[in-house]
């Protein structure tokens, strides 16, 4: 725990629940305001691994989906670390800072994601490790965030998954980071005594938030994010990712890419990933099955992704799902007595289907 950092936020009324800010006392009004107004969330429920070492990009490279090419001090991308079978492992945003590259992801995910990618280090010259309280992290979004950021940095990305390293008023700065969906969101990591600084510029004119509503806002975007319920439940096409940037078909192998390429090139995609409402008496979770009668008796039409209470009423959902059922027919959560899904429209196309 970064504690110069939690101090702060107890400072400003954080409250903490199951290790991550749950609300700063007005939790309704609070996701309410997440779609409407401008929203400052801290993103402590989020961990970091660092990667650094003379080789760290040759070897990350060799792991993840997405172009690690690609990833320079200007553009960040998400990713995901498969299985030898090209299920997901972990899904991250990667980005860098200096010499170090830096994957995020839930903390709950953190040390089997870290653990899993020591075993192919091998002889590589390159360090992994936990930086999850090295680098402070907020969240800053709403229709005004981009104006409210360039006055508090002097600049902020234009294009999603860009990066701008900030001069605040300590020599280090602070890494901005833009990130895609239909509300202006930007991610901001730096030391906790430059973030509070970035904070309390930004208090007279943003509403501090908890966690769900910054999770609520990545389901809207069509954000995937991988929890411990759904380790190894997806390939990344089925999460979506190769829309995102997040999954290269060019750049050459990479653990479980054998499989993920022949999904590209050879197979014809059968599920992906949703973006639905539903009404629920009790909270659904990631890993929740969905039924539809369209489905054959021998498979599961999909399951749950990600989940967050919506402030009109019920749970917005990312569900992966099989595509004739959710396009032609039914999705039910759990079974045939349970809610119906309600789908709406994702901020970005698919491609064909097949």
């Amino acid at each position: 725990m970064n504690l110069e950092w939690n101090a702060f936020l107890e400072q400003v009324g954080a409250t903490r629940a199951a290790e991550r800010v749950a609300h700063f006392g007005q939790p309704e009004s609070e996701l309410a305001t997440a779609l409407t107004g401008d929203s400052c969330c801290d993103l402590s429920h989020l961990g970091l691994i660092a990667v650094y070492g003379p080789d760290a990009e040759t070897f990350l490279q060799g792991q993840l989906t997405c172009d690690v090419q690609q990833i320079t001090p200007d553009r960040s991308l998400p990713g995901a670390h498969c299985t030898p079978k090209g299920r997901v492992f972990a899904s991250f945003r990667l980005f860098q800072r200096e010499d170090t590259y830096y994957l995020e992801l839930p903390r709950e995910l953190l040390e089997p994601a870290l653990s899993r990618l020591r075993k192919y280090i091998l002889r590589a010259r390159v360090t992994l490790e936990d930086a999850s309280d090295v680098l402070a992290r907020l969240g800053v979004a709403g229709p005004n965030a981009a104006a409210r950021m360039g006055a508090v940095l002097g600049a902020v990305p234009e294009l999603p998954n860009g990066v701008v390293m900030a001069d605040v008023i300590y020599p280090r700065g602070v890494t901005v980071i833009c990130l895609p969906g239909p509300t202006p969101r930007f991610e901001v990591h730096g030391a906790a005594r430059e973030l509070s600084t970035v904070w309390n510029s930004l208090a007279p004119n943003v509403a501090p938030v908890g966690a769900e509503p910054w999770r609520l806002l990545g389901i809207l975007a069509g954000t995937p994010t991988v929890y411990p319920e759904t380790m190894e439940a997806f390939v990344p096409q089925m999460l979506n990712l190769q829309l995102l940037d997040g999954v290269s078909f060019h750049k050459g192998c990479y653990t479980g890419q054998e499989i993920v390429a022949r999904t590209h090139y050879l197979g014809k995609l059968k599920r992906r990933m949703y973006l639905a409402r539903v009404d629920s008496p009790t909270p659904p979770r990631p890993g929740d099955p969905l039924f539809s009668p369209q489905a054959d008796a021998s498979q599961s039409a999909g399951q749950l992704a990600d989940v967050a209470r919506h402030p009109n009423g019920g749970y917005a959902v990312l569900a992966v799902a099989l595509i004739e059922c959710a396009e032609q027919g039914v999705l039910q959560l759990h079974d045939a007595s349970g809610p119906a899904l309600r789908l709406e429209p994702l901020p970005y196309g698919f491609e064909a289907a097949g």
